[in-house]
């Protein structure tokens, strides 16, 4: 693991100061196209409005950004949320209640390609959803056996919704998913923070 990058909290008002730098991260791990980046933006800076957020920022040794996470309290008038459960509402109502009566929805979790593979992304994971008091963390993430699953899969999360495609994005499928928070310990049967006999209740 890189024993080098510090993870950095970021309160709102520096998230959105830092949102140039964080961009540019986003831009390397995503590469969208350039004319959506301004956009995207603006999502990230309502996002920083929305109740119980937090960020986290990883930052290297000499000052340079090299990832971030960022997530908030899930709750109806949200887009994500609200386009996320109406679906399963229609396919599969236990699992709405189950999953987002009371979520931490994890937005964005980005490391730049070439700090991609050190365990960064999971620290951040890890750091982010810490101390939550959500029952459940939730995301969306692409459809396939990407790197990003795999890593979302070791820490709990199980498919909510499979083969996904969001209004405006049709030709994306994305894969919906949760976990129990505290998230699970790689390896483990036990999650984070959990007692032995604790047992979820659903």
């Amino acid at each position: 693991m890189q024993t080098d990058t510090e993870l950095w909290d970021l309160a709102a008002p520096a998230f959105v100061h830092a949102l140039p730098a964080l961009m540019d991260i986003y831009a390397a791990a995503m590469d969208p196209p350039r004319d959506q980046l301004a956009g995207r933006q603006v999502i990230m800076e309502q996002h920083s409005r929305h109740p119980g957020f937090r960020s986290v920022t990883a930052v290297e040794a000499g000052g340079d950004a090299v990832g971030f996470a960022y997530g908030f309290h899930g709750r109806r008038g949200q887009w994500w949320h609200d386009v996320v459960t109406q679906a399963l509402r229609v396919r599969d109502p236990a699992a709405e209640r189950r999953w987002f009566r009371d979520s931490f929805e994890i937005a964005e979790v980005h490391v730049r390609p070439e700090r991609q593979g050190r365990g960064i992304g999971r620290r951040l994971l890890y750091r982010l959803t810490a101390a939550r008091t959500e029952r459940t963390a939730v995301l969306s993430t692409h459809a396939g056996a990407t790197v990003a699953r795999g890593l979302y899969t070791s820490c709990g999360f199980v498919d909510v919704l499979s083969d996904f495609r969001f209004p405006g994005s049709p030709q994306q499928p994305f894969a919906i998913m949760a976990a129990r928070l505290p998230l699970r310990v790689p390896g483990s049967a036990r999650f984070r923070g959990r007692s032995r006999v604790w047992r979820w209740t659903g």
